[in-house]
C-alpha cells in the first residue's frame, strides 16, 4: 500500500477517533476477492480518556481497498 494512501487513511481515522492521532497502524494484506480489488486491514491500537481520569484501551480496525477507500471500520469498546 502506498505511503500517501496510508496518510490519507490515518487522517480519516483520526477525524473520527481523535485518540488515534500519532498511532502507526499495523497493515495486513487480505485475501484477494473475486472482484479483483486488493483489500488491506489497518489496525490502530491506542488509549481513550474516560471521565474521572481513567483510560481505556481501544482498537480500531479499518478495511480499505487498494485505492484508499474505506470499506469498513470497527472498534472495540
Amino acid at each position: 500500500m502506498k505511503c500517501s494512501l496510508i496518510t490519507k487513511l490515518n487522517r480519516q481515522v483520526t477525524e473520527k477517533f481523535p485518540e488515534m492521532k500519532g498511532v502507526n497502524p499495523t497493515i495486513r494484506r487480505g485475501p484477494q476477492p473475486k472482484d479483483g480489488d486488493q483489500r488491506y486491514t489497518l489496525t490502530y491500537k491506542g488509549k481513550a480518556d474516560l471521565p474521572g481520569g481513567r483510560k481505556i484501551s481501544r482498537i480500531v480496525r479499518v478495511v480499505a481497498d487498494e485505492e484508499g477507500r474505506i470499506l469498513r471500520i470497527s472498534t472495540s469498546k
